[in-house]
């Protein structure tokens, strides 16, 4: 099922995972709106995939007003006559501990992940349902949200509230046809380049050459084009009845994870006043506190030696 004749919209496509996303998306066979907030790394985005044949156009502006919204699906449509797919992976980091962190850190994380991913989803939805026909909806969550991150206060609360609004939007699509899903990449970006533990898989990617198996297969790490297939699926029609999901996808891994669902329940007669929580939270709970962040194994001894 190729994605010939369908239109999809990626935002924060100039670069990185994003532009990973938009080329896979045009060698698949769609016509891709690619939106970075610098016009020539937009520029350099499009001529990237009609270099090898696919269809693009650039809207450089930034994510988060609505009227970037509008201007990106008004692109779609204008260009190319329709829109099919989107895909919401804008995004800017401001990252300190909680005690640190100034409104403007925080406000423009959520601004750009949070009100951008909801804007641009509104637009794109209203196109949908114009057409009458059914849509897809990929937005791009993070390990953050799922678990947490020292120093992403803002980072985890909008990456986790993009997931929420998943679960919310397949419920309001469902009838409509349109399915929405979550997608957690796990793969060498700028971020993680500037992580220690990765310098290894991040050098030889940049080198173009393999990534260790314990990065690829043991931690599920790898490149931005290994995401993008996950990507080009969710807006198929082949993916037609996967809706409301979170997809964890990264090297050689791909995940499904699970909804929030409560691990441990205790009654008690007349409700849980102070006295019995401090009398028995420890014997009904205490076994079955959740962890939070993300712990990794040691690097091999290898590895170790070539980060150093």
């Amino acid at each position: 099922m190729s994605l010939d004749g369908k239109v999809a919209i990626v935002t924060g496509s100039g670069r990185g995972l994003g532009l990973a996303y938009a080329q896979e998306l045009a060698r698949q066979g769609a016509a891709v709106v690619v939106n970075d907030v610098d016009a020539e790394t937009a520029a350099e985005a499009v001529a990237s995939i009609e270099a090898t044949g696919g269809r693009a156009v650039a809207v450089a502006a930034p994510v988060g007003p609505t009227q970037t919204a509008t201007d990106l699906v008004a692109a779609a449509v204008d260009t190319f006559g329709r829109l099919d797919a989107l895909v919401t992976n804008a995004g800017v980091l401001r990252d300190t501990v909680l005690w640190k962190m100034s409104d403007d850190d925080f406000d423009t994380v959520i601004n750009v992940h949070l009100r951008g991913t909801f804007t641009t989803v509104r637009e794109a939805v209203k196109r949908f349902r114009e057409q009458g026909e059914a849509g897809r909806i990929i937005c791009i969550g993070s390990p953050t949200g799922q678990r947490g991150n020292f120093g992403q206060t803002n980072y985890s609360a909008a990456k986790a509230g993009i997931v929420g609004m998943v679960r919310t939007w397949a419920l309001e699509l469902k009838r409509a046809g349109i399915t929405a899903n979550a997608v957690i990449p796990v793969a060498a970006t700028a971020m993680t380049a500037t992580v220690p533990y990765f310098a290894a898989a991040v050098e030889a990617d940049e080198q173009g050459e393999p990534m260790p198996s314990f990065f690829r297969h043991g931690l599920g790490f790898g490149t931005a084009a290994d995401v993008a297939g996950l990507i080009a699926f969710l807006a198929s029609d082949a993916a037609a009845g996967v809706t409301g999901q979170a997809i964890g996808i990264g090297g050689d891994r791909l995940q499904l994870w699970s909804h929030p669902e409560p691990v441990v329940t205790a009654y008690r007669d007349g409700g849980w006043t102070y006295d019995a929580l401090v009398a028995s939270f420890k014997d009904e709970f205490g076994a079955s506190l959740q962890s939070v962040g993300e712990s990794f194994p040691p690097l091999p001894d290898e590895l170790q030696r070539a980060t150093a």
